[in-house]
Formats: C-alpha cells, sequence, structure tokens
C-alpha cells in the first residue's frame, strides 16, 4: 500500500497492464492525470499530439498493430468530443482502446459550469464500457475494469474523471486481477461441422477461402490449408497481410479497394469459406454460391450475407482441424487459372509503375516502397483512393504490419497511425503512412508530433487536388462535380516547416532520386520525419467492383467500353472466364 495522488494510481494501473505511452492533449479538467503522467514518465510515456482526434486515431491504430490496448486522453468539453473519430475508429474494427475523459469538479457538475457536459450520454453509442468514476478510492478499480471490457468485448472502454477526484490522495493497492488480454485456450472444433465442411469442399468445382482479421497471425496455417486444398484466397482489407501478396494463391480483395482476380473469382465460385470474418460488403457477392461462414460470434453469423452452413469456433483452429484430416485436392484447372490471372494482373500493376507518360502513376511509389522495405516496416494507410494504392501494393510478405481505417474509413487515419506505427516499430525498421492531400490535410499539423518525438515516419502525400474517391461516386451517379475539387498547396514546404524533409517528385526519375536520398538518410540513423509531395497523375484508379471484362458473361461491348476507359489490353489481360473455357472448365 503506497499513499499517492488518484491520477498517479490510475496511471500505475496503465503500466500494470503494459502500456507504454499515451496520447493526449492537457486541459484544466485533466491535469492531475497528467501530474500522474509526470510522476510515472519514466514508465508510460505521455506523447503530446496537436490534436486529441489525432490521439484517439493513433491509440486505435496501436491496437491494430499490436492486438494490445490504445490509450488516449481528452479534458472534458471539447478535448472529449475531439475524440470521437479514433473511439469510432476503433469501435466498428473492433479493437480495444481506452478513452480518459476529463470532467469538471463534482462540486460543479449539474450547475451549467464551463465546459460542463453530461458526458456519459455522449459515449454511450462509441462505448462497450462508460462510467463516471464517483469517488478517488475507486479509481483505480473502474480503470481496471475499463481496460478487462475493453479486451473482453474488443471495443472502446471510456472512463470519466472529475478534477477534484483524480487530485485527491488515496492508499493504492495494485489489483490481484490477471492482466490477460488475449485467450490462449484450445479449441475444439465440432467433428460434425469438419466432415460436412470437407463434404462441401467435395462437392464444390470452384471453391474459395475468403478470410478476415479473425485470421491475422495465422499466415502459416492460411497458407497451408490454400496449398492443401489448392483453394484461391480472397481476403478483407483489414485483414492485408493474413496471406502474402506473393503467395500465388492470394488473389487480393474484393470491392473497391480489390484486385481484378478477386474479382473474377467471385463471379466463377460455387462456394465460399468466409472465415474470420463479417465482411459488411458480402452482401454485393454473387447469389448463386453457397457460404459457409466461420466465425467466434454467433451475432456475426448471417449478419452481413446468408449462409449455407455455420460454424461457430475459432477460425485459425477451424483452418488446422481441417488440414489435419489429411484430405487434399490436386491443382486442376480451376486454382491454375486463378494463378494465370493473378500474374497477368501484377505485370498490369507493374507496366503502370514503370509508365509516367500521363504523369507519376501512384503504382510507382508503392512499388519503390517495396524495394526499399524490410522485414519489420509498418504500414499506415489513409482513406480514399489512397486505400486502394495502398492495399493492391504494399508488400507484406514478412513481418510486416498493416493499419487501415476499415469499417468506419475515416480520412485522416494516415499521419496517426503513422506516429503509432513508429511507437511500435521494431529498431531499424521504417514506417510508412500514405495519405491523399484530402486526408493529409486534414491532420497535417502533426508532423510536429513526428519531429517532437523523433519519430522518422515516411509520409507519402498522393496530390492530385480532388477528393478522388467522392469525384469519382459523383462522376458514377451523373452528378455535378461540386465540392470535390482541392486547392493545391506545398506539402514538402509544409513539412519542412513543421520540423521535417521534404521532397517533392513528378516522374519516375524523381522518385528514384528521392527514395536514393531517403534510403541513405534512414541509414544514417535520421530522426525527422519525411513528406514527399508526389503530384500524380488525377485519373481514377481502375474500377475493381465491377469489371465487365468476360464477353460471354456481359457482351463485348461492355467488354470494349470497360477496357478503353481503363486502358486494360483484354489480350494480355483476358477474364478469368475465357481463361477457365479455354481448359475446358464451366460451371
Amino acid at each position: 500500500m503506497a499513499k499517492m495522488i488518484a491520477g498517479q494510481a490510475l496511471v500505475k494501473v496503465l503500466e500494470e497492464w503494459g502500456v507504454d505511452h499515451v496520447y493526449g492533449i492537457p486541459g484544466g479538467s485533466i491535469n492531475h492525470t497528467m501530474e500522474g503522467l509526470y510522476l510515472e514518465k519514466d514508465r508510460v510515456k505521455y506523447i503530446q499530439v496537436r490534436h486529441e482526434e489525432v490521439g484517439a486515431i493513433a491509440a486505435s491504430a496501436d491496437a491494430k498493430y499490436t492486438g494490445k490496448i490504445g490509450v488516449a486522453f481528452g479534458s472534458a468539453g471539447p478535448g472529449a468530443t475531439h475524440l470521437f473519430n479514433g473511439l469510432y475508429d476503433a469501435k466498428m474494427d473492433h479493437v480495444p482502446v481506452l478513452a480518459l475523459v476529463g470532467q469538471v469538479p463534482t462540486v460543479n457538475m449539474n450547475t451549467n459550469y464551463f465546459q460542463e457536459m453530461d458526458e456519459v450520454p455522449m459515449f454511450s453509442d462509441v462505448s462497450v464500457y462508460n462510467r463516471t468514476v464517483t469517488t478517488a478510492e475507486q479509481i483505480p478499480y473502474v480503470i481496471n475494469q475499463a481496460i478487462r471490457e475493453a479486451y473482453r468485448q474488443s471495443g472502446v472502454a471510456v472512463v470519466v474523471l472529475p478534477e477534484d477526484l483524480t487530485e485527491a490522495e488515496i492508499d493504492y493497492v495494485p489489483s490481484k486481477t490477471p492482466k490477460v488480454w488475449k485467450n490462449d485456450f484450445k479449441q475444439i472444433i465440432d467433428e460434425n461441422a469438419i466432415n460436412d465442411s470437407i463434404s462441401m469442399i467435395q462437392q464444390a468445382k470452384h471453391p474459395l477461402l475468403y478470410v478476415g482479421r479473425g485470421l491475422l497471425g495465422a499466415r502459416d496455417t492460411v497458407e497451408r490449408f490454400a496449398e492443401q486444398f489448392a483453394m484461391p484466397v480472397i481476403n478483407t482489407v483489414p485483414a492485408t497481410g493474413v496471406i502474402s501478396p506473393l503467395h500465388p494463391n492470394s488473389i487480393g480483395t474484393f470491392g473497391r479497394l480489390g484486385t481484378k482476380p478477386a474479382f473474377e473469382a467471385l463471379q466463377h465460385a460455387d462456394l465460399i469459406l468466409f472465415v474470420g470474418s463479417e465482411f459488411p460488403f458480402a452482401r454485393f457477392w454473387p447469389s448463386n454460391v453457397k457460404i459457409l461462414q466461420v466465425n467466434t460470434s454467433a451475432y456475426d453469423i448471417g449478419k452481413t450475407v446468408p449462409v449455407d452452413y455455420a460454424v461457430i469456433g475459432d477460425a485459425k483452429t477451424y483452418l488446422e482441424a481441417l488440414i489435419e484430416t489429411g484430405y487434399s485436392v490436386q491443382p486442376e484447372a480451376w486454382i491454375e487459372q486463378n494463378h494465370e490471372n493473378k500474374k497477368n494482373w501484377d505485370a498490369w500493376l507493374d507496366a503502370r509503375a514503370n509508365d509516367d507518360s500521363k504523369g507519376l502513376n501512384p503504382e510507382t511509389i508503392t512499388k519503390h516502397i517495396a524495394e526499399l522495405a524490410g522485414p519489420d516496416d509498418i504500414y499506415a494507410v489513409d482513406t480514399g483512393n489512397v486505400s486502394e494504392w495502398g492495399v493492391r501494393g504494399l508488400p507484406i510478405t514478412q513481418n510486416q504490419r498493416f493499419a487501415i481505417s476499415g469499417l468506419f474509413a475515416t480520412m485522416g487515419f494516415g499521419l496517426p497511425a503513422g506516429i503509432a506505427g513508429a511507437l511500435n516499430a521494431a529498431p531499424g525498421a521504417n514506417v510508412w503512412a500514405l495519405s491523399g492531400d484530402g486526408g493529409f490535410s486534414m491532420v497535417a499539423p502533426d508532423i510536429i508530433t513526428e519531429a517532437r518525438y523523433g519519430l522518422p515516419v515516411v509520409n507519402v502525400v498522393f496530390s492530385n487536388n480532388r477528393l478522388g474517391f467522392i469525384y469519382k461516386e459523383q462522376i458514377d451517379t451523373q452528378q455535378h462535380l461540386y465540392g470535390v475539387d482541392l486547392t493545391d498547396a506545398d506539402w514538402a514546404k509544409a513539412g519542412e516547416a513543421f520540423g521535417g524533409i521534404g521532397f517533392t517528385v513528378r516522374s519516375i526519375k524523381d522518385v528514384e532520386e528521392t527514395f536514393k536520398k531517403i534510403a541513405q538518410l534512414q541509414k544514417d540513423g535520421n530522426k525527422k520525419p519525411i513528406v514527399i509531395n508526389a503530384i500524380i497523375n488525377p485519373d481514377d484508379p481502375v474500377a475493381t467492383a465491377y469489371m465487365p471484362l468476360d464477353p460471354e458473361k456481359y457482351g463485348q461491348d461492355a467488354v470494349d467500353a470497360f477496357s478503353k476507359q481503363y486502358g486494360i489490353d483484354t489480350v494480355t489481360q483476358p477474364s478469368l472466364g475465357e481463361l477457365l473455357r479455354a481448359k475446358g472448365d464451366t460451371l
């Protein structure tokens, strides 16, 4: 037992749970929590951001990179409301985050005091745990419970802290609660479910595996299953990296951020093993395909798409059980032609990376990142067209880690996630934060944060002077182009003004020279953030949510129009349907 202010006891609980850094901005109502952070500064590092939104997004990214809880705080009133963007990102992507929210002193609550708000109802929708402490003595207990609930329910826990309670001196006794943040138990999947799954696979001619975040960290299992069952693999965007993109059975992701191979495989599939995901866009899959869904949550099964067979269980354990049956499938036209389709697509992307005749293509940047990337590099990808380029082009082939704002899809995610990535990076690893000029402009001042803490994040800003994602939507829905143009800014100079190193690139030659300089800077121990202002070809990325390239399915006129619009040579990029028919494989 030791006497200390409750604000310091709060920080000691964080320390006991392995939290080593916290994001936020001081304010009158949170100052005694700041005092606690000062007293424990050798154990828990305070990261001063320039906007609470950045801190909350960074906390969410912490959880995505590590699986461990991220922590951010805001003072009463505006400090609290600024947290919402990051907290909703954590809620919708199901990662554990703790939000510490300041409140006016208890004597002033309910008196219309300065910055006083009823904060519990404000956070009720975003949180799995939401409490206002009522005594100083209960603060360590409530913080401990909040962290446990954030882990248990994979979501946001909110604790509201009246100013006078964090100031009070209490007797602090460390909790004896086991600090367990993940389950290590071995599940047993029902034998009937395994037998039924094998039967469904045997009856299918074109099965595919569709995997989500539930299989992150299980790459070896996913790849062994894919090889043994000769099955192509599609991953959800948040599960990018669950299988190496270099694996021949990996055909990318489906939807607007997707690939030609993934779109076309779905059109020809007759069975989808939907494992470890609640992918909301599953409702756009073909309606005539059988779906076998595996999820730890019964609630999530059938939530986004009707299923033909359900297995409640751990995704990795399920695949391991199928592998252990010894059943295998000999490679035939289905998997072989998916391999061919993937090779053709990769060649098309590579050709774009080597062509700047119409301006710099974003694929040039991701190709050079791939060439420079180390085995432990970290990627932070913003929302917008940049999501497409990042998901399609970043190499996650070894121990690299990836974070994106998945279901919430908030702009401004890239830079804060880059901060989190740098704080969690292995020694010698690079951190790459990819943003569009729209998203970057929302959070650009926090380059100061990277400079303040010596975080040499490489921030790539794809500048096309438009909100590209929405621009394309307005075109597709035949609206007037309105509100989607952006006033240009020199992001390289802005980066320098905020304490970083700036480069501007407009051509392949510029990119080559700049990346050589960056490689040397990092080799020499650079501690400054880097901002690359990439002036890119403003043309839209190829639309992959709907790719009418099979003349038998869509008609030759549709194929000709689509291939002309996006510069796709149908001789070198034949549809999967054509490849399969050439081998005599039809459903």
